[in-house]
């Protein structure tokens, strides 16, 4: 019920955009907050952007504000996160999660595999 399958990711130059996607199941999504976070070599894990299921409410890391949009496809259950204007210094391995709680700051759930995203110059 908590699987996470992520797609979507690659290699880009700087400027370029790409569109991860997250497929789970129809349980994950509506029980759980979604979201999308990332890792780069050497640096904490943080968190990219989340949506509430049950209003549809985002939230976004001030780094990506203006670059990145998250969404979601109620049919297909699926989240996306589109990414444009990429920047070098987003290059990082990136996650799907499910998680318990949006507003908690526990990123306790269940997350996916990750998806490398690189951006050169």
């Amino acid at each position: 019920q908590a699987q996470l399958v992520e797609s979507g990711g690659g290699s880009v130059q700087a400027g370029g955009s790409l569109r991860l996607s997250c497929a789970t199941s129809a349980y994950t999504y509506s029980n759980f907050c979604m979201g999308w976070f990332r890792q780069a070599p050497g640096k904490e894990r943080e968190e990219v952007a989340t949506i509430d299921s049950s209003d549809g409410s985002t939230s976004y890391a001030d780094s990506v504000k203006g670059r990145f949009t998250i969404s979601q496809d109620n049919a297909k259950n699926t989240l996306y996160l589109q990414m444009n204007t990429l920047k070098p210094e987003d290059t990082a391995m990136y996650y799907c999660a499910a998680l318990y709680d949006c507003y908690s700051g526990s990123w306790s759930g269940y997350w996916g595999q990750g998806t490398q995203v690189t951006v050169s110059s």
